[in-house]
């Protein structure tokens, strides 16, 4: 490349990184450049050289506003991306600023010395020299993977060109694709673009980087979810190959609980089992019982920076979808040697906890053991055998623990009950999928008694991890719950006064306050709603390595110990435990605690993510199944309001969709947040949250999980009532004249983990 005048005043670095800068986001003008390398001042006078000296060189064009590469030409140095091993073994790679219309020239990476040679997808900053009509590429560095213009969508054929459907609901255009950078995607499928130089037809140009899959493959439908959320799918080798090399624990030096019936409890379509339990009365408290919980022993297989460790990390908990899971840990562990599969060795850490007739913890103790389950349960063959109808083929031996394990949860509630922790009553969607994948039906989960009983023992166990470790002054994360805040609380009391229920401001909340509000409305008509509303009340549970305790279960310590198969928070709390009471190999580093507020923040987001991605697949889902029954009417209940429509919720479903404010007639309507709800200006007519509306579906779209409905004709008992004017809340209300909910929450809230 030409040399100029003005090289030796400006530093080589900065000219890389510039270039860096122009391939990763073409058409960035000099301002963004500035921004993002923070030059404030008379520094942005060396930029002004730089880009002047690279049009003079022709590595761009001599415009302040656009970064092209000359044509048919590559920069000296440039962004380039993996594509894997041509035929005759040679790493190749392509530019990412390529604009020409033409196939870029091949590119050939040359091996770094030292360290791990780059694989398919990985960007590099690599300084190139030309040979003939190919380069070769010597790295610079590799640069971060991850790209915030990264898009995902489904390519589409028109007779105007190729173009790109976001899967976003908020995007607002759709892009245009030339034939060149469709990277082999064709018609239907769901792939991953980004954002290239330039517009076709007036849409913003993108090009193909990946093909996830088809869109007429059901299975796609959770590969949606995986990439737009940005989950980590693929194992990397180091990590399999740890994993394959694990073999089971050697009994030497734990407790030996092989004599112990413990019991594996679980949904039907578990996929790992890494918890069980036991309980049977104590000699020492008349009517009291001890309870065993039994946890996979994780942390003796995944230490402390190891390959798994580190993947762990990176992943922070496995996701939930319809169809798959993508696991924290490979199968290798989290379906084998981490399951406690019945009948088989498996190692685990166990709390043993003893309590008192009224269900107050009197002891606790945490055990390094090995246990050997007795059976694998359903919640449903455990309701059964509580009910007094066990299954078929029960052994005496199992219906006895699972007689001493009701009974010990009877004294359990006892103490719950005074604890009174916040209970809110939200039904759960299921997608049951057929055997061709497709949606076959959605339901809604039921609410055994045997589920809050795991649920209960669990909690326990996790409080018991909590005070222990607080005791032995070790160091731990928390999982933590805030008391709500002023704001939420003085919009669930401003909307409670719209059903002439008074609930102090000022008062200091308790959950017991909110739990006799949801008392109270239990069978009347707000019953359904007033769940939700208590639920937007809420702060959302965090990880943190302070303590504040956790609000929603009414609990001064707490932490999850019960899951570290599937969360990475867990496998902390055992590695505290293991370093806390000396049991072995495998304990909380010195590093790690020093690191415990960075892993607590980190993990707060995995799971924020997975719970996005979860609730996203389970909407698109829903929108692929009723996408065969547009035209049809439902009963339907708002769930929310905003200034541009109403969401609602299918009574027979769950499903949830929105209904634009333009369907509900030809007034004008206001938000009216202090009695959420919509009224017309000019009829009074008041639609609120609770309201029952008859809807008609519009429309259905599977690709960013939406549904449209509009008001059925005939509504009935869901035409729009009347209401005083706005912005003065009503005191007398009609049954169901529910007002809407305070923020403009575009998506109906669910259930939060605890």
């Amino acid at each position: 490349m030409k040399k100029t005048k003005h090289d030796k005043h400006t530093p080589a670095p900065l000219k890389a990184r510039v270039l860096e800068l122009l391939a990763e986001h073409p058409g960035a003008d000099k301002r963004d450049l500035a921004k993002q390398l923070g030059l404030k001042g008379s520094d942005r006078i060396q930029l002004k050289r730089v880009l002047k000296e690279l049009a003079a060189d022709g590595v761009i064009e001599g415009r302040k506003k656009t970064g092209f590469t000359k044509k048919g030409e590559l920069p000296g140095v440039t962004v380039i991306q993996v594509t894997g091993p041509d035929a005759d073994g040679e790493l190749m790679a392509r530019p990412l600023s390529w604009e020409g219309d033409e196939e870029p020239p091949a590119i050939y990476v040359t091996p770094p010395k030292t360290g791990g040679a780059p694989g398919p997808g990985d960007r590099l900053l690599a300084r190139l020299e030309k040979h003939g009509d190919s380069y070769e590429a010597r790295i610079i560095r590799k640069l971060e993977a991850a790209t915030p213009n990264r898009l995902v969508g489904v390519v589409r054929e028109l007779p105007k060109g190729w173009r790109l459907v976001p899967i976003d609901k908020k995007a607002r255009s759709e892009f245009a694709i030339d034939k060149a950078d469709l990277n082999g995607a064709k018609n239907n499928d769901l792939v991953a673009a980004e954002p290239a130089h330039g517009r076709i037809a007036g849409f913003s140009r993108v090009r193909v980087v990946e093909r996830v899959g088809s869109m007429e493959s059901p299975s796609t439908i959770s590969l949606i979810a995986v990439h737009d959320h940005g989950i980590p799918v693929e194992f990397p080798g180091p990590v399999i190959d740890q994993a394959k090399a694990a073999k089971p624990v050697d009994p030497k030096g734990r407790t030996d609980l092989r004599a112990v019936p413990l019991l594996t409890i679980d949904p039907p379509d578990a996929r790992d089992h890494d918890d069980a339990i036991w309980a049977g009365p104590d000699p020492d408290h008349p009517g009291g019982h001890i309870v065993l919980v039994a946890i996979a022993d994780v942390a003796h297989y995944v230490t402390p920076g190891s390959a798994l460790d580190k993947e762990a990390f990176k992943r922070g908990n496995s996701c939930y979808f319809p169809d798959r899971v993508v696991p924290m840990l490979p199968e290798e562990l989290s379906a084998d040697l981490c399951s406690l599969r019945e009948g088989v060795d498996r190692a685990c850490l166990v709390a043993r906890m003893v309590f008192d007739a009224q269900g107050h913890k009197k002891s606790h103790q945490f055990l390094r053991a090995v246990m050997r389950s007795a059976a694998r349960l359903s919640y449903a063959d455990a309701q059964a055998a509580f009910d007094g109808k066990p299954k078929d083929g029960m052994s005496a031996t199992v219906k006895k623990t699972l007689a001493d394990i009701w009974d010990a949860y009877k004294s359990l509630t006892i103490a719950r009950g005074k604890r009174d922790p916040l209970d809110l009553d939200l039904p759960e969607r299921r997608v049951v999928l057929g055997e061709d994948g497709h949606v076959a039906s959605i339901a809604f989960r039921d609410r055994l008694e045997s589920m809050k009983l795991i649920e209960e023992f669990m909690v326990l166990a996790n409080v018991a991890a909590a005070e222990a470790l607080e005791k032995a002054r070790t160091p731990l994360i928390y999982r933590v719950h805030d008391t709500p805040s002023k704001e939420k609380l003085f919009a669930f009391s401003d909307f409670l006064r719209t059903l002439n229920i008074s609930f102090a401001k000022g008062q200091v909340v308790q959950p017991g306050a909110f739990n006799r509000v949801l008392a109270a409305a239990k069978g009347k008509p707000h019953e359904a709603v007033m769940n939700d509303v208590v639920l937007r009340s809420q702060a959302q549970a965090i990880y943190d390595p302070a303590n504040i305790g956790h609000f929603g279960l009414n609990l001064a310590k707490y932490a999850h110990f019960t899951s570290p198969i599937r969360r990475y928070a867990d496998l902390i709390v055992h590695r505290a435990l293991i370093r806390a009471f000396n049991l072995g190999d495998g304990g909380l580093s010195d590093r790690e605690i020093t690191a415990l507020p960075a892993i607590a923040e980190h993990i707060t987001m995995t799971e924020r993510r997975a719970m996005a991605a979860e609730r996203d697949s389970t909407d698109r889902y829903v929108a692929a199944f009723m996408q065969d029954r547009i035209g049809e009417s439902f009963d339907a209940r708002v769930s929310g309001v905003t200034r541009f429509g109403l969401f609602v919720r299918l009574a027979e479903s769950g499903a949830d969709g929105l209904i634009p404010i333009r369907e509900l007639g030809g007034d004008y309507f206001r938000h009216d947040e202090k009695r959420q709800a919509l009224v017309g200006e000019k009829t009074r007519a008041v639609f609120g949250l609770g309201d029952v509306l008859r809807v008609k579906l519009v429309e259905a779209a599977p690709i960013t999980g939406g549904m449209r409905f509009a008001l059925a004709d005939g509504s009935g008992g869901g035409a729009p009532r009347r209401g005083k004017s706005p912005g003065k809340p009503t005191g007398n209300r009609k049954p169901g004249g529910r007002k809407t909910d305070k923020g403009s929450k575009k998506r109906p809230f669910k259930a939060k983990k605890r």
